[in-house]
């Protein structure tokens, strides 16, 4: 970083701490070998700790909304030079509440290298000559599953005429999953996810529920029937998310109870049946894209 006073040239917001730390191991993969910096700034972590890494300059930095209004406004942060910004999961920042602070983190972002909204600006011969200066105009990036009234307000505020990229069909899981909705009462819930564990089903197995208190009931009640599992929710302190995370990853444990909310977006390789205990709250946002 030529001036790391002025700030990071990237800024990555995520949703959950898991999917930045996530995204900070991918970025890291390349990012050693080209001596690029990337520093993660998560709740649940020493504010202080995070500042000393920020003071020693870094390219990129990737963090969750509430610890990144900490640190922005406590002057740990600035965001004098950035000029690529990512917003992963957006419609996920925006169900848990976040729509407020992503507008007060953006709104820290420079107004100078704002792109024009202007034919002009869209000139490709303009758009090279910015792309091979030193003072670039600022790129936005939003990745959504869905694309909710928020979303779409949000995006109409912060981008200059994007361009839309669609992965996939709309609203449709991926070929190889296969889904199956089972109807049952619910007291019979439990002894009908026994019973599908007990077919033989290979690990690693995802269970979501809509809880956080129905999350630890439901993996004591699995760990006391002899299954190998653990929890994740958001109640849960940062090094217990940590070892369950790494805990399924490593195939310490089988099975993984989460909520909605910390489960979604995490890679997790080879997970073979992903169990829905409680209804989606959004239809249209499927957890099966683990």
């Amino acid at each position: 970083c030529d001036n790391p006073d002025a700030g990071p040239y990237a800024l990555i917001l995520a949703p959950t701490r898991e999917l930045a730390q996530q995204t900070q191991e991918e970025a890291l993969k390349f990012g050693k070998p080209l001596g690029i910096r990337v520093v993660s700034v998560i709740g649940g972590l020493s504010r202080e700790a995070q500042g000393f890494e920020l003071n020693k300059g870094c390219e990129i930095v990737i963090g969750t909304p509430g610890r990144l209004i900490d640190v922005l406004e406590n002057s740990y942060l600035v965001l004098q030079q950035c000029t690529y910004i990512v917003m992963d999961e957006a419609d996920r920042m925006i169900d848990m509440g976040f729509e407020t602070d992503v507008k007060r983190i953006l709104d820290f972002l420079p107004v100078t290298n704002q792109k024009p909204d202007t034919e002009d600006a869209e000139d490709s011969n303009m758009i090279m000559k910015d792309f091979l200066s030193r003072h670039k105009y600022r790129q936005t990036v939003m990745f959504t599953a869905t694309m909710s009234p928020a979303v779409e307000r949000l995006a109409r505020t912060y981008l200059r005429r994007p361009a839309a990229v669609y992965i996939g069909s709309i609203g449709k899981p991926t070929e190889r999953t296969e889904q199956r909705i089972i109807m049952c009462s619910e007291n019979d819930k439990r002894n009908k996810l026994l019973e599908i564990l007990e077919s033989g089903i290979d690990p690693p197995i995802i269970i979501f529920v809509n809880k956080k208190k129905a999350v630890d009931i439901l993996a004591k009640s699995l760990v006391k029937k002899g299954y190998s599992a653990c929890s994740l929710h958001g109640g849960k302190g940062q090094e217990s998310r940590d070892l369950s995370l790494a805990q399924l990853k490593g195939g310490q444990k089988d099975i993984l109870v989460a909520t909605d909310v910390a489960g979604r977006g995490i890679d997790i390789k080879d997970v073979s049946m992903v169990i829905n205990y409680d209804m989606a709250k959004d239809m249209e946002v499927s957890r099966l894209w683990v």
